[in-house]
């Protein structure tokens, strides 16, 4: 069991880069990387991505170094490979299925679904695009058994369309925009109303017991906290990216916010399917990042 690299040997951006694995567990990965202050954004799933100026004080901090195979052959054997097909798409490959979800919910609105595509699509954006939104629509899916009702397809569409990292007052803009939007293209006002409410139960995520459409949609906003954990993980850095005006510490101390309200729920997710889709493997990420932040901050 050990944290591993190899020799710098992929060049990129000027200079050579080494991969910082471990073959134990991914937490061993991320506390190492942290001691060593390998910066979160060098994350990629099941590995850092670390520059060749960085080898000598890794080694001496502990990594082992190990040739490139053997690299691999033990991440593999660790069952620690997140292998292509597993990982977080890249944005162009989630875009062709969301214009062909939009052309079915709204056919008559091209332009709409046009411009919230680019409101998804801005550059600030690491974790809240367009490959959120698409994992958000599949897991609705999954969940209902097939196409959601149209109220709850639309409050996905618009649930972060406003997205400034301002966390509740995105979300009313969000259902503010989602109204004036709807309203414009003339859907029943009944319909807007319902979609606004939907968009506003995501700024607390605690829909009414019988709320089936509200459950819908927060579980499936919810869903990525049940991913595995080389692809919560990059969700988490994700999250991190978007708040670079931050530093570590104030960045670790509304995180943790956040993670010790989730984990004080008695249940993270409304509905019996979500449960046994997400539920456990969910904690177990949330107590992952809830340690190393609390690492950070010298709350552990």
């Amino acid at each position: 069991m050990a944290v591993l690299i190899d020799p710098p040997r992929w060049p990129a951006h000027g200079t050579s880069f080494s991969h910082l694995v471990s073959d134990h567990s991914l937490e061993e990965l991320l506390f190492f990387a942290d001691a060593a202050d390998v910066p979160f954004r060098a994350f990629d799933h099941d590995h850092y991505d670390v520059a060749e100026r960085r080898y000598d004080d890794l080694v001496a901090a502990g990594a082992r170094p190990v040739t490139p195979s053997e690299l691999v052959r033990r991440l593999v054997a660790g069952g620690l490979r997140v292998r292509t097909p597993d990982r977080t798409p890249k944005p162009t490959h989630v875009l062709p299925g969301l214009r062909a979800a939009w052309q079915e919910l709204l056919p008559a609105q091209p332009g709409l679904g046009k411009d919230l595509l680019g409101r998804w699509q801005e550059p600030h954006r690491h974790y809240h695009d367009v490959r959120h939104l698409a994992q958000l629509l599949g897991a609705m899916a999954a969940l209902s058994g097939g196409t959601p009702p149209r109220p709850v397809a639309l409050a996905a569409w618009f649930h972060d369309a406003v997205h400034d990292g301002v966390a509740g007052d995105d979300e009313r803009a969000s259902a503010a925009l989602a109204r004036t939007s709807l309203e414009a293209v003339g859907l029943p006002p009944s319909e807007v109303d319902e979609v606004v409410r939907l968009v506003l139960l995501t700024i607390d995520h605690t829909p009414d017991p019988g709320d089936v459409d509200g459950i819908l949609l927060v579980d499936g906003d919810l869903s990525v906290l049940g991913l595995p954990p080389g692809r919560y993980h990059y969700y988490s850095r994700g999250v991190r990216l978007e708040y670079p005006q931050l530093d570590d510490q104030m960045f670790a101390s509304g995180r943790l916010r956040a993670l010790d309200g989730l984990l004080s729920k008695e249940r993270l997710f409304g509905s019996v399917a979500a449960r046994e889709f997400w539920e456990a493997r969910a904690r177990g990420n949330l107590d992952v990042e809830q340690v190393r932040w609390s690492k950070l901050v010298g709350t552990t």
